[in-house]
């Protein structure tokens, strides 16, 4: 079940991050939709009777393997990923599906799509004007952000479904017809109310090529936002859920 803390501790890590300036943007979906894009042995987690996606702009820091520092001017840049809340019924687990992960870091997309990660290049930034955070990124193929963000007043005591949707401690990963399951440990997330504050059409929010761009219908309606400062993360070691 998801919680503020990991439900098994991350003893052998692979990659420590830092995942900074993170906002959360959420839309209900129903819950066949999603299902039919998931791949087999994962099922969609419905929290108040909708399957949820969302799309995660976020600074990551430090990013680096678990026996090496940072690297000076590589390590540090914006990303974009749109992903969905899923169970693994036959371990037992849950935890998140990724549709995309969108990194300007030529080198980082290359070595996650190896492990089966659906990184794909896209020239994407985060900016800090006072407390407000402006996302901007653009790509033929993927779609366009074009979002600013102000933080609100910390959420002191998270619901059911803000819990449900950020304690999550595995990423699924199918490579090669075989399913892997990631392990992710940090603290619980300090969390925020937030509003979306961007000059784009309509809604102050262009997201929504991101979110065809990765297969998915465009978003009906507005999101529910919420926004952190960030964690300090740890990344273990992929196990295998399903042989060929």
């Amino acid at each position: 079940m998801p919680s503020n803390d990991p439900a098994h501790p991350v003893r052998l890590v692979t990659s420590r991050q830092t995942w900074r300036a993170v906002t959360f943007l959420h839309w209900a979906y129903p819950a066949a939709t999603i299902q039919r894009r998931l791949p087999r042995g994962l099922e969609v987690d419905v929290l108040d009777g909708s399957a949820w996606v969302g799309v995660t702009p976020l600074v990551m820091r430090d990013v680096r393997a678990s026996v090496l520092p940072p690297a000076p001017g590589w390590s540090t840049f914006a990303e974009v990923n749109v992903r969905t809340y899923v169970r693994h019924p036959a371990s037992g687990t849950d935890g998140l599906w990724f549709f995309t992960l969108l990194c300007p870091r030529a080198v980082m997309v290359g070595a996650m799509r190896a492990v089966g990660l659906p990184y794909h290049r896209f020239p994407v930034t985060a900016e800090r004007s006072g407390s407000m955070v402006t996302y901007r990124g653009q790509h033929p193929g993927h779609g366009r952000i074009d979002l600013a963000v102000l933080p609100g007043e910390r959420v002191e005591s998270p619901s059911r479904w803000l819990t449900a949707v950020t304690g999550r401690w595995n990423a699924y990963v199918d490579r090669a017809g075989r399913l892997w399951r990631v392990p992710v440990a940090h603290p619980p997330w300090p969390l925020h109310r937030a509003t979306v504050v961007g000059t784009a059409p309509a809604t102050g929010i262009e997201v929504n090529g991101i979110v065809t761009g990765a297969g998915l219908p465009a978003p009906a309606a507005g999101p529910v936002v919420t926004w952190s400062p960030g964690v300090e993360t740890r990344v273990g070691v992929p196990r295998l859920l399903r042989p060929r």
